[in-house]
């Protein structure tokens, strides 16, 4: 593709409905080809009711490979740094870096999501080039970040699995306090529930041989029944508010559970995760996040290339956070935060898929979108 985001249509017309975008570089296979309007050339078709506009294409070895989504590792799709106190500066060409007005200008704190690294030619001044495609001075930024990875773990249906929620879980050699070890557990270690047990007003979890935890210090996913939208047997995306855990189920199996971090703010506010159930309406591989225009905010945020983000109503969604490690305590500005590698498995998982080469899709009335229930 020789545009980035070129959109795909449903239909070989401009103005049928979108399905999704494809990324610059990206491979396509043609499967046919029709005129229509709202292209020069022809419509060509790239997938079940997949349309793009041939003058978007090109031929193979003709578009650099490089400005493609990199492979993602631990969750990240791209390299993230932070804008140190300072700022930055951004320019379109790394040969006059610096040599004479920006191109644009990047705030103390802001996330960047950089495609690669290279030095100024001449010079040893290391600059990456990030998503919005400006080459920013690496003496400028903080990081890389580093990935928590999956937090969460596929099931067997049986929900065993709990993860701990403070900051070092005190280990009990028996269910009473009078059995205070001097082991500890960090906080959001996944564990193996064996067994629990309630011994004067305090509930226990047993998680190894003679190691005991306060079922306070630990949260877990609960089996909660399919909603009334689903069909039999459909994949379905459980958000519980109360418990900060994520799960995904295959009907009434539970396949998946994460900690999450969703709302911070009262129920009904701009901050709150909204309830109820939804559909996923957009998948995006990355997308930008910011808050910018909110005039009331008490602080600013912007962060490049947000990965792995499924919308289910207006712009709330789930997606990968790499900026705070909270999860399993409410935190966002209303989407449901999880790690970066348990929202990947969650995007690969749920409908509609997204093929190889695109950056955006949208469900269509074969491929819904995935049910996500949040309570």
């Amino acid at each position: 593709m020789t545009r980035p985001d070129e959109p795909v249509r449903q239909d070989p017309a401009g103005t049928a409905p979108r399905r999704g975008a494809v990324g610059l570089g990206a491979r396509v296979e043609i499967f046919g080809e029709r005129s229509g309007p709202g292209c020069a050339g022809a419509w060509l078709l790239i997938g079940p009711l997949a349309w793009i506009c041939s003058e978007s294409v090109g031929p193979l070895g003709t578009i650099p490979l490089d400005h493609a989504l990199r492979r993602p590792a631990d969750g990240l799709p791209y390299e993230y740094f932070f804008v140190g106190r300072d700022g930055s500066f951004g320019y379109r060409q790394l040969d006059t870096a610096e040599e004479g007005v920006p191109d644009t200008q990047l705030q103390p704190g802001f996330g960047v999501a950089l495609r690669f690294t290279r030095a100024r030619p001449g010079t040893s001044d290391v600059f990456g080039l990030t998503s919005h495609r400006f080459w920013v001075p690496m003496r400028d930024l903080n990081g890389p970040v580093r990935s928590l990875g999956s937090l969460g773990a596929p099931l067997d249906d049986t929900l065993a699995i709990g993860f701990v929620i403070a900051d070092q879980a005190r280990v009990y050699s028996a269910p009473k306090l009078a059995k205070r070890t001097d082991a500890e557990v960090p906080r959001l270690t996944r564990v193996d529930v064996l067994e629990e047990r309630t011994e004067a007003r305090e509930t226990w979890l047993r998680v190894g041989e003679e190691r005991w935890l306060r079922a306070r210090d630990v949260t877990r996913p609960v089996r909660v029944a399919p909603p009334a939208e689903a069909r039999p047997g459909e994949r379905w995306i459980d958000v519980d508010l109360e418990r900060q855990v994520t799960t995904a189920y295959v009907g009434t199996r539970a396949v998946y559970a994460a900690p999450a971090s969703t709302g911070r703010g009262a129920a009904g506010s701009e901050l709150a995760t909204p309830p109820g159930v939804h559909r996923l309406w957009v998948k995006l591989a990355a997308t930008d996040m910011d808050n910018l225009e909110n005039l009331e905010a008490e602080e600013n945020y912007a962060i490049q290339a947000v990965p792995w983000v499924q919308y289910f109503e207006r712009g709330y969604g789930l997606h990968g956070a790499f900026w705070h490690r909270a999860f399993g305590r409410v935190q966002s500005h209303g989407c449901v935060n999880l790690s970066p590698g348990d929202a990947e498995w969650l995007f690969r998982w749920s409908s509609p898929r997204l093929p190889e080469g695109w950056t955006a899709v949208l469900p269509t009335e074969y491929e819904p979108g995935t049910i996500v229930n949040v309570h």
